[in-house]
C-alpha cells in the first residue's frame, strides 16, 4: 500500500503583513493608476487647456498647467504610477516641452491594450508590437521632418519665434505671445552658440507692474544685496568700469568666543588692533591700485571697507549669490579671485554701463554692453506672486524648444497634425502584419490619436467630428493637416499655419511613452514591505540605543 506523502511545513518567506498582489488582476490595477494620472492633466492639454491650483500641506498655492510640475507637486505614492511622473521630468530635463503629451500617450498605449490583457494575450506579444510601432513613428518623423536652413540668419530667426510661441501657445501667457517669443529668442541669442548652457539665463521676479514691463538685460541684472552705511555715498552709475569679483572677506574679524590674548601692557593690546586694521587695510588698497571701479564679493564687505570705498569712488557689493557672480564673470569677462594680491588686468573684467536702479520696488544692480556677454537676465513682472511663477515655468519650457531647435533646426507641425499623420501611416502599415501583433500596431495608431482628441475636447469642440475630418485628410495625402481651435472648421494646415515644434519633442515623447508602457505591462506582482506604508517608516534604531542617546546630553559619562 503506497504511503501518503508527509505533509509539507508551511514556508514563510516573507515578514507577516507583507501585501503580494500578483496576475492579471494586478496588472490591470496598475493600469488604471496610470490612467487616473492622465484623467487629472488631460485638462491642461493644448491652447484652450486649463489650469490646476494645487495647494501643498503648508499652504503655499500654485497655479500651473506645466504637466511635470503637477505630477511633481501631487504627493503620488502608487508605485506604478510613478513611472508616469517619472517619464514627465524625463522629458521636462531633456526638452522642456510635451510632459502633458509624454503622459496622456503612455496612459492611452495602456488604455487601449486593456482589452487585450483580460482577454489573455501574453504582454511580451503587445510589448514586442509597441517596439515595433515605435520605430515605425521615429523612422516616419525622421522622413517627415522639414529642416530649415541655418544660412540664412532672418529665416531661422522666424522659425525660432515660431517654435516659441507654439511651446506658449497652451501657457497663462499666451495673451503676450508676440512679445514674450521675441524675449525667449533674443535671450538664446545672447548665450554661446556652441554650448547653449540655458542656466547662464538668469530669471528675476518682481511683483507689480504688467507682463508688458518686463525686460531682458543683455548681460547680468541682480537684486541690491546687503549694505552698510557707506554705501549710500558711494557712485551708482559707470561708463566702461573695470569690474573685479572677489571670493574675500573684507571686514574686521570678531574674536572667536573663548579666544585669549595675554598681553602685560597696553601697548601691546594695540600693536594687536594695529595689526588687524594694518591686514585690511592692505587688502583695500590692493584692490585700489588694480583701478577696478565695481568691486563684487561672494562673501560679506564691512562697513570699513564699504565706506573706504565710497570715499574712493567705488561701487562694492557683498554677499552676491554664487550663481550672480558666475554670470558676471561670464558676461564682463576676467575671473573670481580668492586673494587680493598680483591681480592684474587680465583679471578684471569690463562692461559698458554699470548702473544700480529702482525696478518694482527692489533695486537692481545692472550690468549692460559687456563686450563678452554670454549670459543674460529675463525680468518678469506681473501682479500675483503665483502668476509670475508661473510666467518663468512657461519661458523655461520655451528657452529649452528654441535651444533644441537651433541644435537640431528640424521641425513638424504641432496641433495634432504629425500624431494624426503617423496614426495613419502606422494603421495602414498594420494591415500587411499577420497574427496577432497587427492588432497591436493598430492599437498603438489609435493611441495616438489621443493628443488631437484630448486638444479638441478641451477647445470645446466636438472631437469625433474633427477627428474624422483630419482622418479624410491624412488619407487624402494631407500630411500636416492638424486642429485648428479658432477657426469655423476646426481644422487647418499647421505647417502653414506656423505651429511648429521641433522634432525631438515628438521622437523623445513617443519613445518615452511607449518605454513606460512597456514598463508597467511586464510587472506583473507588487511586494509591499508593511513598513514602507506607516508614516516617516524608517529603519528601527537598535536595542538601548535612547538611553544612550539621553545619557550623553550633558549629564555625564558615568566613571568606568
Amino acid at each position: 500500500m503506497q504511503r501518503g506523502l508527509p505533509m509539507q511545513p508551511t514556508v514563510v518567506l516573507l515578514r507577516e503583513g507583507t501585501d503580494s498582489s500578483q496576475g492579471n488582476p494586478q496588472l490591470l490595477s496598475n493600469i488604471s493608476a496610470c490612467l487616473a494620472i492622465a484623467e487629472t492633466l488631460a485638462s491642461t492639454l493644448g491652447p484652450r487647456g486649463m489650469d490646476k491650483l494645487i495647494v501643498s500641506d503648508r499652504g503655499n498655492a500654485q497655479i500651473t498647467n506645466d504637466g511635470a510640475t503637477i505630477l511633481k507637486l501631487l504627493d503620488i505614492v502608487h508605485p506604478a504610477a510613478r513611472t508616469l511622473v517619472d517619464i514627465a521630468r524625463a522629458q521636462d530635463a531633456e526638452v522642456g516641452d510635451g510632459t502633458t503629451s509624454v503622459v496622456l500617450l503612455a496612459a492611452q498605449l495602456l488604455k487601449e491594450v486593456r482589452g487585450f490583457i483580460e482577454e489573455g494575450v501574453s504582454p511580451h506579444i503587445i510589448m514586442k508590437g509597441f517596439r515595433q510601432a515605435t520605430q515605425l513613428a521615429l523612422d516616419r518623423i525622421k522622413d517627415l521632418q522639414v529642416t530649415v536652413d541655418k544660412s540664412d540668419p532672418e529665416r531661422f530667426r522666424s522659425l525660432l519665434l515660431k517654435c516659441a510661441s507654439t511651446s506658449m501657445s497652451s501657457k497663462l501667457i499666451h495673451s503676450e505671445k508676440p512679445f514674450f517669443s521675441k524675449m525667449v529668442v533674443d535671450a538664446i541669442e545672447c548665450l554661446d552658440q556652441e554650448d547653449l548652457d540655458e542656466s547662464l539665463v538668469g530669471v528675476k521676479k518682481i511683483p507689480g507692474g504688467g507682463m508688458q514691463d518686463s525686460l531682458l538685460i543683455r548681460g547680468v541684472a541682480f537684486k541690491k544685496t546687503f549694505t552698510y552705511a557707506g554705501a549710500e555715498q558711494q557712485p551708482k552709475h559707470f561708463k566702461d568700469p573695470l569690474i573685479l569679483c572677489l571670493n574675500v572677506e573684507l571686514e574686521l574679524k570678531a574674536e572667536k568666543d573663548n579666544a585669549e590674548v595675554r598681553v602685560d601692557a597696553v601697548s601691546e593690546y594695540q600693536a594687536i588692533v594695529d595689526a588687524e586694521w594694518e591686514i585690511i587695510y592692505r587688502k583695500l588698497q590692493a584692490i585700489e591700485n588694480t583701478g577696478a571701479k565695481v568691486v563684487l564679493s561672494k562673501l560679506p564687505i564691512g562697513d570699513l571697507a564699504t565706506q573706504w570705498f565710497a570715499d574712493r569712488d567705488i561701487f562694492c557689493a557683498g554677499r552676491v549669490a554664487a550663481g550672480d557672480l558666475r554670470r558676471v564673470v561670464q558676461a564682463a569677462g576676467g575671473s573670481i579671485q580668492s586673494t587680493t594680491t598680483d591681480i592684474t588686468r587680465e583679471h578684471l573684467g569690463i562692461c559698458g554701463t554699470f548702473e544700480e536702479k529702482q525696478i518694482g520696488g527692489e533695486r537692481y544692480n545692472l550690468f549692460q554692453e559687456c563686450p563678452k556677454a554670454k549670459t543674460c537676465t529675463l525680468i518678469l513682472r506681473g501682479g500675483a506672486e503665483q502668476f509670475i511663477e508661473e510666467v518663468e515655468r512657461s519661458l523655461h519650457d520655451a528657452l529649452m524648444v528654441v535651444k533644441r531647435a537651433v541644435r537640431n533646426g528640424e521641425v513638424v507641425a504641432g496641433g495634432g497634425a504629425i500624431e494624426m499623420e503617423l496614426s495613419a501611416y502606422i494603421r495602414k502599415h498594420a494591415l500587411t502584419i499577420p497574427g496577432k501583433l497587427q492588432l497591436i500596431i493598430a492599437a498603438f495608431a489609435k493611441a495616438l490619436e489621443v493628443i488631437p482628441r484630448q486638444i479638441s475636447d478641451n477647445a470645446g469642440l466636438d472631437s469625433t467630428d474633427i477627428l474624422n475630418k483630419l482622418r479624410m485628410k491624412h488619407a487624402a495625402g494631407e500630411k500636416w493637416y492638424g486642429v485648428d481651435v479658432d477657426g469655423t472648421s476646426g481644422i487647418r494646415d499647421n505647417m502653414e499655419a506656423f505651429v511648429w515644434e521641433p522634432s525631438l519633442v515628438k521622437t523623445n515623447a513617443i519613445s518615452s511613452a511607449s518605454e513606460a508602457a512597456c514598463l508597467i505591462l511586464s510587472v506583473d506582482e507588487t511586494v509591499r514591505n508593511p513598513q514602507s506604508e506607516a508614516q516617516n517608516a524608517g529603519p528601527k534604531a537598535p536595542p538601548g540605543a535612547a538611553g544612550r542617546a539621553l545619557r550623553g546630553r550633558g549629564r555625564g559619562m558615568p566613571r568606568r
